[in-house]
């Protein structure tokens, strides 16, 4: 059989497998086992099997993901998620949709010491749907924001999901949290825009209320200065060059436990349930970063990437042609597919394609570049129905708020994200300006 044969019926019968609902970390690792036996041998998979483990899981970007996964969970179990919806909400809730506005920037600061969409949406929508059912807000808006707002874990840094793409594609952790900083504040600006033209068309669904004094909205800044610490010492320490990534998200664990314990809201059984979450969410993610290497090792022996690459790289099609139907690929897998699985599955596929065409940019802005790009629309895919992750996550704590009309309330905030992904297509700077100015 050829091996071009091979890898394409490894990818048909792993979406077969996806769609049946098996673990993607078994599907991945059991398909690409089969494919790897088939091209090069069993004695050849178990001599790789001898070794890759201890390999991979030695890898020093992989060993970051538990420690920005801990300070997520210890943030949560703190209470600081609501200390940063009531400082927003105290300068901006009073406008109309104001309460939403404030919930994606809640969620934009609480995105930075987190690193997850899950947690961020979750965690968020915790404090602030109380609020606005309270306030007379649509359960279209207040769901719809809330979903959009969490897709901000995954982008401002730190991003699990980055560290993923860095790991599989060799690049530099802090390049990448630097290039996602501009697209994270385009994505924060385009929710507002949203809100705002929402709010305008449909008044009702978003009213305002009295506002708060100003002595009330200093308190509530003052009361959060922590947590702008925590962001500034993580990120400005591993910017600056003063720790490595590794070393600043051991930091950021070491502050957010000390802010939990001193303002009084972290228990001892707290840390332990962060630590308990910690160990089953990473656990999660080494499986399926596992079960994925097996499946990509599989593919290269096919050589099916590096083919791909070569025959897009002489076909003569538009580099932005390609791009874009690589684009188009990831907005309709994203419907049916979660963005960890998405980035494993094809970033080894596309990586070389798009690395062999000739965008007039450096290899490293290329990288940068498609790296931004793929994780704007892998974002685009949490809010995206029927599988939209951040959705499912919105409705279980929103049970008043009909699934349909969650759906609804996302229409503004996708539109608003596919306006973004135009932009970045358009104008590549905007995902390395800020990289060449700090990081030289």
């Amino acid at each position: 059989m050829e091996p071009m044969t091979i890898a394409l019926g490894m990818i048909v019968i792993l979406l077969a497998l996806i769609f049946l609902r098996m673990p993607i970390a078994l599907a991945m690792g059991g398909v690409g086992a089969a494919g790897y036996i088939l091209l090069g041998g069993a004695s050849s998979l178990i001599f790789y099997l001898d070794t890759a483990w201890v390999d991979k899981f030695m890898s020093y970007e992989l060993a970051i993901v538990p420690l920005f996964i801990l300070m997520g969970h210890i943030a949560t179990r703190s209470g600081i998620s609501a200390k940063l919806f009531g400082a927003s909400n105290a300068w901006i809730g009073h406008f109309r949709g104001g309460l939403a506005m404030a919930a994606v920037a809640g969620c934009a600061m609480f995105g930075s010491i987190s690193g997850s969409s899950l947690a961020t949406a979750s965690t968020m929508a915790r404090v602030a749907l109380p609020e606005m059912r309270k306030h007379g807000y649509s359960g279209a808006l207040s769901a719809g924001s809330l979903a959009a707002g969490g897709t901000l874990g995954i982008l401002i840094p730190p991003s699990v999901v980055l560290i993923i793409y860095a790991l599989l594609t060799e690049q530099n952790i802090v390049k990448l949290f630097l290039a996602a900083t501009i697209p994270a504040t385009l994505a924060v600006i385009g929710f507002f825009i949203a809100i705002a033209v929402f709010v305008r068309l449909f008044p009702e669904q978003g009213p305002n209320h009295d506002p708060v004094p100003y002595r009330e909205r200093l308190r509530a800044v003052l009361g959060i200065w922590h947590i702008v610490g925590i962001f500034v010492v993580v990120l400005g320490g591993i910017y600056g060059g003063f720790f490595t990534p590794a070393e600043g998200a051991s930091v950021g664990v070491v502050l957010t436990l000390l802010v939990g314990v001193l303002t009084g809201g972290l228990t001892v059984r707290d840390l332990i349930g962060s630590l308990i979450d910690t160990a089953a969410a990473s656990a999660m993610i080494f499986a399926i970063v596992f079960g994925a290497d097996i499946f990509n090792v599989a593919l290269a022996l096919s050589r099916m990437p590096t083919d791909i690459a070569a025959w897009f790289a002489q076909s003569g099609l538009p580099p932005m042609t390609v791009m874009l139907a690589i684009v188009l690929f990831y907005l309709v897998m994203g419907c049916v597919m979660d963005s960890l699985s998405m980035i494993l599955l094809t970033v080894p596929v596309f990586f070389p394609t798009v690395m062999a065409l000739d965008f007039g940019l450096t290899p490293e802005h290329t990288a940068l570049w498609f790296g931004i790009i793929t994780l704007v629309v892998v974002e685009v895919g949490m809010i995206t129905p029927p599988v939209g992750m951040n959705l499912f996550v919105i409705s279980s704590m929103a049970k008043h708020i009909p699934l349909k009309t969650i759906f609804g309330g996302t229409i503004p905030f996708i539109l608003s994200e596919l306006l973004r992904i135009i932009l970045l297509i358009a104008f590549p700077a905007l995902s390395f300006w800020l990289v060449d100015i700090v990081a030289g």
